[in-house]
């Protein structure tokens, strides 16, 4: 069978590549086409447009954009009609996906979505999309199965495909540092920092965070770097500042880090299912922030807190993302601090919850039983 999957942003070309190789595996006649990134192609899929394209975050910054958004959904159904999949697959990225569903629907194609966009965050309205353009939703967290409920719509957790992502890697890893291999680490402890994938992202966040480096000179403070961000970006903030930038090896930084400073997002459940206390840091620029107050429905931004229904992980967010709060809250997650072992025992209990590994095989082999049927 064809599958066209898109992915618009990096989150989604990891799951996705791992769900590709649960569809080739399924379906060994399987031909699979992407929007996403390096990842599914390395696993095997035909890689049509990079997520470097699409990835636009924030009110504004889509504002901006328009012109080239339009462009791309104008692209999108071309290869559609070009390639005529037997089934669609989205994942994430509700403002562009959810356009196309229903594209794909009218044309008569086959639709499911993996991994849900976060309607039950903001803008739970589109639910009624989903309802009437995709034929099947695969849901990675157990708490959208009531969401969905709520809306007449039935789902089944099938397991959270980063849990598949930290035990493929991370076992290989050793205990201590993974990172003395790196010139530039000495011996000192690490404090991770992880400032997300996209540049406003990291201009608004990362000089908050770097407001700790005098506080801690025992440390050595470790950047985790992105590839689709320029190095100029990252060193136009760090500057003279001693932040240590390691680019496309997150996992390891964390997992030899004492603590992490991260941004809301899957990097808050990867740090909890790596076992690296955290505390998480959000900033937004003015306007998209006022938007988000008004619509944002949640009481917690990071995943792990959504997941538990309590803030295990501390939230600093906006005004609250200060020197002060921010040093008091890091000195409680580090080694001897008081909130660091009530967190990690915090961690077990989300694990428990998310239950265990091959989530993207499951899921991929459930599409793959549904089309045939």
């Amino acid at each position: 069978m064809r599958y066209f999957i898109i992915a618009g942003e990096q989150s989604g070309d990891l799951h996705g590549s791992n769900l590709v190789r649960g569809l080739l595996k399924a379906d060994d006649k399987a031909e699979v086409y992407c929007w996403g990134g390096d990842l599914m192609e390395s696993a095997g899929a035909t890689l049509l447009v990079h997520y470097k394209k699409l990835a636009f975050m924030g009110f504004v910054a889509v504002v901006r954009n328009l012109g080239a958004i339009s462009k791309n959904l104008a692209l999108c159904k071309q290869h559609l009609n070009e390639y005529n999949p037997d089934v669609v697959i989205f994942i994430d990225y509700p403002g562009f996906n959810l356009r196309i569903a229903e594209y794909a629907r009218n044309k008569g194609l086959r639709t499911f979505y993996y991994i849900s966009p976060k309607l039950w965050a903001w803008n739970e309205g589109r639910v009624e999309k989903v309802k009437k353009y995709v034929d099947r939703m695969f849901i990675i967290f157990p708490f959208e199965i009531d969401f969905y409920k709520k809306h007449g719509i039935s789902v089944e957790y099938n397991g959270n495909p980063v849990v598949d992502e930290i035990e493929r890697i991370v076992s290989s890893f050793v205990a201590g540092n993974n990172l003395r291999n790196n010139p530039e680490i000495d011996d000192r402890p690490v404090i991770a920092l992880l400032a997300g994938s996209r540049k406003h992202e990291i201009e608004l966040a990362l000089p908050a965070m770097m407001k700790m480096i005098r506080h801690f000179p025992g440390y050595q403070f470790v950047l985790a770097g992105v590839k689709n961000i320029p190095d100029e970006i990252y060193k136009n903030i760090i500057r003279e500042t001693p932040v240590k930038l390691i680019k496309e090896r997150t996992y390891e930084i964390l997992f030899s880090a004492d603590a992490a400073l991260v941004t809301s997002g899957t990097a808050t459940l990867e740090a909890a299912l790596i076992g690296t206390p955290q505390v998480v840091c959000y900033k937004g620029d003015f306007f998209s922030m006022l938007i988000a107050w008004a619509v944002i429905k949640v009481k917690y931004i990071s995943l792990v807190n959504l997941i538990l229904g309590y803030e295990a992980v501390r939230e600093l967010v906006q005004y609250d993302l200060n020197e002060k709060k921010l040093l008091e809250e890091l000195t409680a997650v580090l080694p001897g601090g008081n909130k660091r072992g009530k967190l990690l025992a915090d961690y077990e209990s989300l694990k428990a919850i998310l239950g265990p590994s091959g989530a993207s095989f499951r899921i991929a082999a459930e599409m793959v039983k549904e089309l045939k049927e």
